[in-house]
């Protein structure tokens, strides 16, 4: 139970990776707070003991200062919530732009501004962000507007961690490849030929598959353990052997 009695705060926790880590987290034995912005994806925690469930949207600061002044301890923050913008640089638009930065960073620096007070009173916490093998790690086609604001997500990891290494709070980063989520299902629906696309997907990563979001889980649930202790500013390949 490496998660017990540990209070944690998750986002985009309807579905794909966030629900994957929070059943995941649940299992080693943490209460948690899981939210997301569309209530239905909520109801499949219906029953499921010590998970506290709350519709927010991470681009409503006000909401978020809300939300986590109903929890009185919060011993980590797992950010999932983001979005997926295709192509490259000519077919990007200020609106995607603004869009995918609103909520891909700066999402997560209101989370993390508004969670850290309680954190720093209590002597510590820890922070997971999902960024993307897709950022300042490598480049991928089609993906300008997704890889900079993920890269984003990188450097705000690494401040985080270094203003704060020595009050207690550690800061980390997943960086996933491709992984069987509801989001890539409705990209690869959206092209002119899903099966292809599904194959496209597939083809780039060297172990010949998708990743499933049970496998992404638990460098989420190691980070925010105390087994990480020594673990901060830093972000985590899961992408099987795309940064090979």
């Amino acid at each position: 139970m490496r998660l017990k009695n540990k209070n944690i705060l998750v986002t985009a926790a309807g579905q794909g990776i966030g629900h994957a880590a929070v059943m995941a987290m649940v299992a080693e034995g943490a209460t948690v707070w899981a939210t997301d912005i569309n209530p239905a994806l909520l109801k499949t925690y219906d029953g499921v003991a010590n998970v506290h469930t709350a519709v927010l949207d991470v681009m409503n600061k006000d909401g978020i200062q809300k939300q986590v002044a109903l929890i009185p301890r919060i011993d980590a923050l797992f950010n999932c919530a983001g979005v997926v913008h295709g192509g490259t640089i000519l077919q990007a638009t200020d609106k995607d732009w603004d869009f995918a930065f609103n909520l891909n960073a700066r999402g997560q620096f209101w989370m993390i501004q508004a969670v850290l007070p309680k954190m720093l009173a209590q002597g510590g916490g820890s922070i997971v962000n999902m960024a993307s093998v897709c950022s300042s790690v490598k480049g991928l086609p089609n993906r300008f507007i997704y890889g900079a604001s993920k890269a984003a997500v990188i450097g705000l990891t690494k401040s985080v961690a270094a203003d704060f290494v020595a009050q207690g709070i550690r800061c980390n980063a997943i960086c996933p490849g491709t992984v069987d989520t509801p989001s890539l299902q409705d990209r690869i629906n959206s092209e002119a030929d899903p099966v292809q696309a599904r194959k496209n997907f597939v083809a780039r990563q060297p172990m010949g598959r998708i990743a499933q979001a049970h496998e992404i889980a638990p460098i989420v649930v190691f980070l925010i353990s105390d087994e990480a202790a020594f673990t901060t500013g830093n972000a985590y390949m899961v992408d099987g052997g795309m940064t090979i």
